[in-house]
């Protein structure tokens, strides 16, 4: 099991990417702490996990609230000891023209895909530090590095967490922590569910693709770091 006695943190994990990430790491072995706001959703995957003979602990939480994020890191701390990965999934979306973008929009994607990332690395990195190891992988987004007509507020948040894993990584190089940032194309989750006339479903990636490439990264011997890594449908970025 490549993840064996790891625990990790997984934000936006009651659906979508994080679901996805989650379930892969426990099914090669880690403890999972389970992050999002809807308490349903967590609690469904954590019976899946847990029927599976896996280890999961639901936590909601708000990433954007600094209280809920550190209430999720103490909580971990206190069941499982340790925090081995942090997985950044929670994110938020909306597209149109810059000139139709309503700036509700942008302080939302602001708040849930920047805020929340900021707190989340800071939350752990005490511990991590403490120990002179971790992993931590930001989901940035293929839009940080290539402009999609349409997306200019998501690009913003995510050009911003491409700069903030970036500056990090340098940052905890020193403590023995690993921070990288992964960069999907267009993955097949409910995001597209309220864009209307979204491109082809059926071309994108899947969760479980994403999720392959976190446990890649999270699954690298201590003297090897991923700290960039871009997975596109193998169609184009869509």
């Amino acid at each position: 099991m490549k993840l064996k006695d790891r625990v990790a943190i997984v934000t936006g994990a009651g659906r979508g990417i994080g679901r996805a990430v989650a379930l892969a790491f426990c099914r090669e072995g880690a403890a999972v702490a389970l992050a999002a706001r809807t308490a349903s959703e967590l609690e469904a995957v954590a019976a899946q996990i847990n029927s599976q003979a896996g280890r999961a602990l639901a936590v909601p939480t708000d990433v954007i609230r600094e209280e809920s994020v550190a209430a999720l890191v103490e909580k971990v701390l206190a069941e499982f000891k340790r925090v081995d990965i942090l997985v950044t999934a929670a994110g938020v979306a909306a597209f149109a023209p810059l000139v139709d973008t309503k700036p509700e929009d942008w302080d939302r994607m602001m708040a849930v895909n920047v805020r929340g990332v900021f707190l989340a690395c800071r939350a752990v990195l005490p511990a991590m530090m403490k120990e002179r190891r971790g992993t931590i992988i930001n989901i940035v987004s293929v839009a940080a590095k290539r402009a999609i007509p349409g997306g200019a507020a998501y690009a913003a948040s995510k050009h911003a967490v491409l700069g903030l894993t970036q500056v990090l990584a340098e940052e905890m190089r020193p403590h023995g922590v690993r921070v990288g940032a992964l960069s999907p194309g267009a993955v097949d989750t409910a995001l597209w569910d309220a864009v209307p006339n979204p491109p082809d479903r059926a071309r994108m990636l899947r969760p479980e693709d994403v999720a392959e490439a976190a446990l890649l990264m999270a699954s690298l011997p201590p003297g090897a770091s991923l700290e960039d890594l871009t997975l596109l449908p193998a169609g184009g970025i869509l």
